[in-house]
């Protein structure tokens, strides 16, 4: 009899498990869960979708190459290149997705003598900006720089002359070559060249793979699954791939109530219809609320918008969980603004949109109101609504203080001519091709002076001619 009891006991608490309905969780506490978690959650799932597709899925189109084998892309991007939105013209692009989670990677620079802008920006699972190697952060010598997961315990090997901790298994290492121009090629490959990643094992030269690697664990991306309630699924195997921190115990204690368990599965089938309802409704309002955040990221100066605390570390970004999510909306993988400053506008100075098919355009500046940079800054021309580059005479897509033959005038003032014709032989030098329609103008000023961040430096206003 006794034993008899123990099976019914056993047979109900099975029956009544399989919906996981919360008495006390309401559709509507279900649903403000479900904003705050998708809202925390959707630049990881961004992340997430870039790495399957650079990283693990071969027929992705985006594939690049293996967990911790460097890439660089020595192609200066033009018109022809389509694929992604406001291509960048000055640098080269170096990409490594590191797996942390066997052993800690190691990221080798040559010593660079040309002066020459270089950076790494060490992303990690959450969009944050961990640390960076390069020029502003640890100069232009050489250097080896090792990576290590959260698990991680061992002694760091002569040599070593960083150690940079991850709290997840998976960081990506955006790396930026500055091109000097067309002619510059052949030199800035050089320096790619000499980039190196090696495992600690292959450092030391032991072999080191012992065990393997968790990737199995991440399911494949599938992007309607990411934005419906699925996403807690995904969202539970990206945080197994590291640890809760401590100032988020909490948050995660209360976005459990809906299924969000680290490691753990997730099956929407589980949990009363009323539930899932709510949790698509909460994600439906938390994506409409980050897309209207982010058309309101920073401010705007002389008719240029200027983004500051958008992007960081994650002390910089403590609970700036919708900022975050605005950010990865409106370009994923920005950088920290000490790094790079990008201030933007379609906009002349009087408030008009730029339109080369209307009017010619003059941008000055006086010679204290040059872009502060302690690297070297640019000006980038985007034809609207596609966002990328045009087709011109001189093949020139950005003007800046790297351009050759840049004239200044004699009070060491500058002016810059945006139109869709040829200014003639005396202005050449100083013309930015403009779009045959609507265009934006994309600034980047890299590694800035202290005092353009505080105040937000603004460019003067564009002026019809």
């Amino acid at each position: 009899m006794k034993n008899l009891f123990l099976l019914t006991l056993m047979v109900s608490v099975l029956l009544t498990g399989c919906k996981f309905s919360n008495d006390s969780l309401t559709p509507e506490e279900a649903k403000q869960i479900a904003k705050e978690a998708y809202i925390y959650a959707y630049p990881m799932l961004e992340h997430y979708k870039m790495m399957f597709a650079m990283a693990m899925y071969p027929e992705s189109g985006a594939y690049n190459a293996a967990f911790n084998i460097l890439v660089n892309n020595s192609t200066l991007n033009g018109p022809q290149d389509t694929i992604i939105v406001r291509p960048n013209n000055d640098t080269f692009y170096s990409a490594v997705w590191f797996d942390l989670s066997v052993q800690p990677q190691i990221l080798s620079v040559p010593e660079i003598t040309d002066g020459r802008y270089y950076s790494f920006q060490i992303i990690d699972m959450y969009t944050y900006n961990i640390d960076y190697v390069g020029s502003r952060k640890t100069g232009n010598g050489a250097g080896k720089y090792m990576f290590t997961g959260p698990d991680w315990e061992g002694e760091v090997p002569e040599g070593i002359d960083k150690v940079v901790p991850s709290e997840g298994n998976y960081l990506l290492a955006l790396g930026r070559t500055q091109v000097f121009g067309p002619d510059d090629i052949e030199q800035a490959q050089a320096v790619m060249n000499g980039y190196q990643v090696e495992s600690l094992g292959q450092y030391i030269g032991q072999d080191m793979q012992i065990m393997a690697s968790p990737l199995l664990n991440l399911p494949p991306y599938n992007p309607q699954k990411a934005n419906d309630e699925n996403f807690i699924g995904y969202f539970n195997a990206l945080m197994a791939m590291g640890k809760i921190h401590p100032s988020e115990k909490d948050m995660f204690e209360r976005f459990a109530k809906i299924g969000v368990k680290p490691g753990k599965p997730y099956n929407p089938e589980d949990y009363d219809p009323e539930i899932i309802k709510a949790v698509q409704e909460g994600i439906e309002s938390g994506r409409k609320k980050f897309m209207e955040a982010s058309a309101s990221l920073g401010e705007r100066k002389n008719q240029w918008q200027l983004v500051a605390g958008a992007f960081g570390t994650r002390k910089a970004m403590e609970g700036k969980y919708l900022t975050r999510a605005s950010a990865a909306y409106f370009g994923l993988w920005g950088n920290d603004l000490e790094e790079a400053f990008y201030p933007e506008s379609t906009f002349d100075a009087d408030g008009d949109e730029l339109d080369g098919s209307k009017h010619n355009y003059i941008l000055h500046f006086d010679e204290d109101e040059l872009p502060p940079a302690k690297s070297f800054w640019s000006l980038t021309m985007y034809k609207l609504p596609e966002q990328l580059l045009i087709e011109n005479e001189i093949n020139r897509y950005i003007i800046g203080s790297a351009t050759k033959g840049l004239q200044y005038n004699s009070d060491g003032s500058l002016d810059i001519y945006i139109q869709k014709e040829n200014p003639g032989e005396d202005k050449i030098s100083n013309w930015l091709p403009a779009n045959d329609g609507l265009f934006s103008l994309q600034t980047r000023i890299y590694w800035p002076e202290p005092n353009a961040l505080n105040p937000l430096y603004a460019m003067p206003a564009i002026q019809k001619k």
